[in-house]
């Protein structure tokens, strides 16, 4: 299910043909556009969904105005007919093998939602981030809860859901921000039985067009989901509740260097220091270690792949 939003076409393009290219091929695509009516965007995603317009396997639904990525995903979700669901930004792609695989996980260990690593490129596919979970060694309740309040268990293109199970409980909270975030939430709290796939099927990209995560909407968001997290602080001792606070000022520190708003970047670099110095040095060290490693492995790959077309 992909919702699309002042996106051009390209990436909209990129991100069905990842899907048509499946090894899995019983797949169906809902596409829900949610830009404005007589917009330039719309105009342009309707000429485009033109060629689909005899392909049984694709949904197109137009919003009549412009309700947000929560509230058009639930619409795809309303509107899809199959019995497993996975979503897709309009930005990313998935890779060949990701919906047979994940199926393939979800059908072995019979759970009701499923999650991936995650990794996250330029436009040039240089790994900026690449998110895993192998220190996440128990499924239970408490754990999950803990783990995602702590660390986040996202995001959306990783996740697969048993249908009956993702309407059962809803589907995305209206939200802003933080829409994946709310949605694993709710699985974890309603007692879905989740499993993750210590694999990366998603290719996520990283850019400055489109999109609600970027701009103001970001900031106020995360400040937000902070403050709906210390609803939970008492789960947390106090080594753990700092490494939150880590966190938030980490993500904050991303977000005010993304609209250059530089004072509080040095502000909440600040803030993230003083809070948990341990946390700090530990953190960083590991992103570098992890990027190094994804890195390598990517030009080792790639070097393997032109080596061979030779």
């Amino acid at each position: 299910m992909i919702p699309t939003y002042k996106r051009e076409i390209s990436y909209l393009s990129r991100a069905i043909d990842s899907i048509k290219k499946q090894t899995h091929k019983n797949t169906e695509i809902v596409i829900v556009d949610d830009n404005t009516r007589d917009s330039e965007y719309r105009n342009e995603v309707m000429h485009f969904m033109k060629q689909f317009s005899n392909d049984t396997n694709v949904i197109y639904i137009m919003n009549s105005k412009n309700i947000g990525g929560s509230l058009s995903r639930n619409k795809g979700i309303n509107a899809s007919t199959g019995k497993y669901i996975t979503f897709l930004d309009d930005d990313d792609e998935y890779l060949p093998n990701k919906i047979e695989k994940q199926l393939e996980f979800m059908k072995e260990y019979e759970c009701d939602m499923s999650f991936t690593d995650l990794k996250l490129v330029n436009e040039n596919k240089v790994v900026l981030d690449y998110r895993e979970y192998n220190d996440l060694k128990s499924f239970d309740k408490e754990t999950l809860l803990k783990y995602h309040i702590m660390k986040h268990l996202t995001g959306t293109p990783t996740f697969m859901y048993k249908a009956e199970k993702l309407k059962e409980i809803g589907g995305f909270e209206d939200a802003k921000m933080g829409q994946e975030f709310y949605l694993m939430l709710k699985s974890i709290e309603q007692n879905l039985k989740i499993r993750y796939m210590n694999e990366c099927f998603v290719i996520a990209y990283r850019h400055n067009e489109g999109g609600i995560s970027q701009g103001k909407n970001k900031i106020i968001g995360e400040k937000a989901l902070h403050k709906f997290k210390m609803k939970y602080f008492h789960l947390f001792t106090p080594s753990e509740k700092r490494f939150i606070q880590f966190r938030h000022y980490a993500v904050m520190l991303i977000a005010y260097k993304r609209n250059k708003n530089f004072l509080f970047v040095l502000i909440s670099g600040l803030k993230m220091i003083l809070v948990s110095p341990q946390d700090f040095i530990k953190e960083i060290t590991k992103f570098l270690k992890n990027i190094y490693k994804h890195r390598r492995a990517e030009k080792k790959n790639y070097e393997f792949i032109r080596k061979n077309n030779k």
